[in-house]
């Protein structure tokens, strides 16, 4: 009953995240509460698993060329992080974490632009507002581009979509745009376990919402009222970063599903299709570019040796 109560408490935290992704850590926060030891087959597919992010984090860790600075956004995004590293796939992202390498990465004068490179099925809803607003106004300094690497949803494309473009790979997905949480019902279950719990409080509303007893009407409407609250931020957000109306993000991109990398570029989720390194190509081109003339003159001059 102790380990319900846990996954209960944790699932009534306002998730921006693919539910079937919580539900893979729901199943390790179950194994914790019990004390289970994975098995070995599974400890070898997350040490596995975790050097492979280690590898991808290291590989883009400084820049990739003319100044461009890669930022890792990888696994299920948390405030403050590193709640479920020995989860096989992706991991976890902190945006405590990401934030200050954000604003590292502004404040570096060798950097000229951003490229956030995003694999995270969403997450927390604590902590993605402020930092989305922190990417937001990044990109009025340096350029910011995202890409879907290959997944960007709910929380991760909270994020993604402030960038100055977004991309998604040609297998990639993005969307699930929507925030839910779970209530738990466990009074008759330990009724049969003959334990009736009593609760102390003071406060009219303290213990709503409580897992010991049947949720009222009057406490699932204050629920329901602050997931809304929490979609209603997301879908704002994100009409601004994509420059639409909230009505299209409400009425279109998924609904709350994930969607494919060509029906997300029709419903103007993503700036384009591409793989990574076709963006890198285009961040660098793109800096070039915007190289003053007689800059790009002795940057050449320079390439050849001359000066």
């Amino acid at each position: 009953m102790k380990r319900s109560l846990l996954i209960s408490e944790f699932l009534s935290t306002p998730w921006a995240m693919m539910p079937e992704y919580l539900a893979t850590v729901t199943s390790v926060m179950s194994r914790w509460s019990r004390g289970d030891k994975a098995t070995t087959a599974t400890m070898e597919q997350i040490a596995t698993d975790k050097l492979a992010r280690e590898a991808r984090r290291q590989q883009f860790s400084k820049t990739a060329g003319n100044g461009i600075a890669v930022l890792p956004l990888y696994g299920v995004i948390t405030q403050r992080g590193n709640m479920v590293d020995d989860v096989s796939g992706p991991g976890s992202a902190s945006t405590q974490m990401f934030g200050s390498a954000l604003r590292d990465a502004i404040a570096d004068p060798a950097v000229g632009s951003i490229l956030i490179d995003i694999d995270s099925p969403g997450g927390s809803v604590y902590g993605i507002s402020e930092l989305a607003d922190e990417i937001a106004a990044a990109k009025s300094q340096k350029p910011v581009v995202a890409i879907a690497n290959s997944l960007a949803a709910a929380a991760a494309y909270w994020l993604g979509a402030q960038a100055s473009e977004l991309y998604v790979t040609p297998g990639g997905e993005v969307g699930s745009i929507g925030v839910w949480q779970a209530h738990f019902d466990y009074s008759e279950a330990m009724a049969a376990e003959g334990v009736k719990p009593t609760l102390i409080s003071a406060g009219k509303f303290k213990v709503d919402g409580n897992p010991y007893a049947p949720l009222d009407e009057e406490a699932k409407a204050f629920l329901q009222s602050r997931t809304d609250d929490y979609y209603a931020t997301f879908t704002k957000a994100i009409a601004k970063g994509r420059g639409v109306p909230i009505a299209q993000v409400r009425e279109g991109m998924g609904q709350g599903r994930v969607l494919g990398a060509d029906t997300a570029l029709a419903q103007n989720m993503v700036d384009g299709i591409a793989t990574f390194s076709d963006v890198i190509k285009k961040m660098q081109r793109d800096a070039k570019a915007s190289i003053p003339k007689v800059s790009r003159l002795a940057l050449a001059c320079r390439e050849l040796e001359i000066l």
